[in-house]
């Protein structure tokens, strides 16, 4: 009988928000092991993938969770740290993964075995699926923790995204050590602001005739 190739899936959660990790999870599924309800994570109630979590960590073949923080992101971007991440999870994985599948259109360099980007991947490949509730509760449950840090900019409510409360913290506090820099909400409240001339310099401006 011809033995099944270990397929391992990767998604990410947290590409788009202002502040915090991306975070990158890769699942072999056991195929012994089936998991019911599956599904990419962002079509499940949080209920549901706090449900499905321990599920996967228990039952899958091999996973890998992956956090890539805001020094990396900001030094590389986030396209690059994101695939860094990818490329580091699945090498992580034990037993290795014999190909992997990709949700989005770009594969990652570096990657240890054939590979396969998919779009759409999370709404069709389980090892995807599971892969995206991984990096989603795991970030989130990071969120979570950097709030009991940061109290001030809401990160349980929003976990870092684009949210008026978000932005209305922003102008009040600022910035702190966990927004992305690079991202230009947060580099436009870096920028120093012009300097208004002295008032001398005003009395001082030569009258053209």
């Amino acid at each position: 009988m011809t033995r099944r190739l270990r397929v391992a899936g990767v998604d990410e959660a947290g590409r788009g928000p202002l502040a915090g990790p991306v975070v990158v999870a890769a699942v072999v599924l056991h195929p012994k092991r089936p998991i019911a309800g599956l599904d990419d994570s962002k079509k499940l109630t949080e209920k549901r993938r706090e449900a499905l979590y321990p599920q996967i960590v228990e039952r899958a073949l091999a996973w890998r969770i992956e956090f890539v923080g805001v020094e990396e992101i900001d030094r590389i971007n986030i396209y690059h740290a994101t695939h860094a991440g990818m490329t580091r999870a699945v090498q992580a994985l034990a037993p290795a993964a014999e190909r992997v599948l990709v949700d989005g259109n770009r594969l990652p360099p570096g990657l240890p075995c054939p590979a396969r980007a998919i779009v759409g991947g999370d709404a069709s490949e389980e090892a995807i699926m599971a892969a995206s509730i991984l990096a989603k509760v795991a970030r989130d449950r990071a969120m979570v923790a950097l709030h009991a840090q940061f109290p001030a900019y809401g990160f349980d409510r929003h976990k870092g995204y684009s949210a008026p409360s978000h932005f209305a913290a922003l102008e009040r506090h600022g910035p702190c050590i966990h927004h992305r820099r690079s991202f230009a909400p947060v580099s436009r409240l870096l920028a120093p602001a012009p300097t208004a001339p002295a008032l001398a310099d005003l009395f001082d401006t030569p009258v053209l005739a």
